[in-house]
């Protein structure tokens, strides 16, 4: 099923699928988000969940002698989410934990997607609750694709990206062939720098992993036209930017609370990079704003 929320400045669309965002359209009727296309990405906006990225060989050790099996970004982006309910300007899903995603991921969850529209922005917040009786060990991330260009008319080399704080930051090396990473291996990204050109050329190899940043704040703005989108990622650490290597019209813009499998790393789940974990009973929350400029 599909819905929307409308406030006179944005039509923002939503589905039960994934219980994620499908469409942020402005007064003038421009689509932001990506809308799928699998010449390129079927996806959207997918919800990485309990993991972002891959873990090696789709398998770890968690817990007590027990096992995780999960694909690249884990097991709820395509399950159907429950509707639970919606006012003038929020919405929110949920999905919960069954023998088949115990098959692979041994643990009892209840996952809420929650959206609040405000003026030109929509907070997205990520609510994790352990149902179980165990401490459970997790991550989770958005995966938000932006059309680029938004304009007709415009190139992709027209856009680029701003962040909040001059950085000074290496990225590690995606390992596109296992979707690891190699953080042995770093190459230099930003030099005392605010801005990225995009341009194709940046992902023919992968993702660039950004896990060094100061700012909490991303701009992607036209050179040539006042059009462009800001998140702000407070409650995650890293933002992955990527698109396809066939040259994909998008960027995604991913703010994530962990990473792929890093080649210094065991494969014991709770000994990822920033694991986070959840009391049986607990409830913990994760928000970033998407905001139309």
């Amino acid at each position: 099923m599909n819905y929307t929320l409308s406030n006179g400045h944005l039509e923002v669309g939503f589905t039960d699928f994934g219980g994620t965002l499908s469409s942020i359209r402005d007064e003038k009727g421009t689509e932001y988000l990506w809308q799928g296309d699998k010449a390129y990405w079927s996806g959207t906006a997918p919800v990485l969940f309990p993991i972002c990225g891959s873990i090696r060989d789709d398998k770890a050790k968690i817990g007590d002698g027990l096992e995780t099996a999960m694909p690249r970004h884990g097991i709820v982006r395509k399950s159907n989410f429950t509707f639970d309910g919606m006012s003038d300007d929020t919405i929110h899903f949920s999905t919960e934990s069954n023998e088949e995603t115990w098959k692979k991921f041994p643990y009892d969850y209840k996952l809420t997607t929650y959206y609040e529209l405000v003026g030109k922005s929509v907070n997205v917040t990520y609510g994790v609750e352990n149902t179980g009786t165990k401490d459970m060990p997790f991550f989770i991330g958005g995966h938000p694709g932006f059309n680029c260009p938004l304009t007709e008319g415009e190139d992709y080399s027209d856009y680029y990206v701003e962040f909040e704080k001059e950085e000074n930051c290496t990225v590690p090396t995606p390992v596109t062939e296992t979707g690891l990473i190699d953080v042995e291996h770093r190459t230099p990204c930003l030099s005392h720098e605010r801005t990225m050109d995009l341009k194709h050329e940046l992902f023919h190899k992968d993702a660039i992993i950004l896990d060094e940043l100061q700012s909490r704040k991303i701009k992607l703005l036209s050179k040539k036209n006042k059009v462009g989108v800001e998140l702000d990622f407070a409650d995650f650490p890293y933002i992955i930017l990527w698109s396809t290597a066939n040259d994909g019209p998008f960027v995604a813009i991913e703010p994530w609370v962990g990473l792929s499998t890093c080649s210094d790393e065991s494969d014991v789940f709770e000994e990822k990079r920033n694991v986070q974990t959840v009391k049986p009973g607990e409830k913990k929350a994760y928000t970033f704003s998407i905001t139309i400029l």
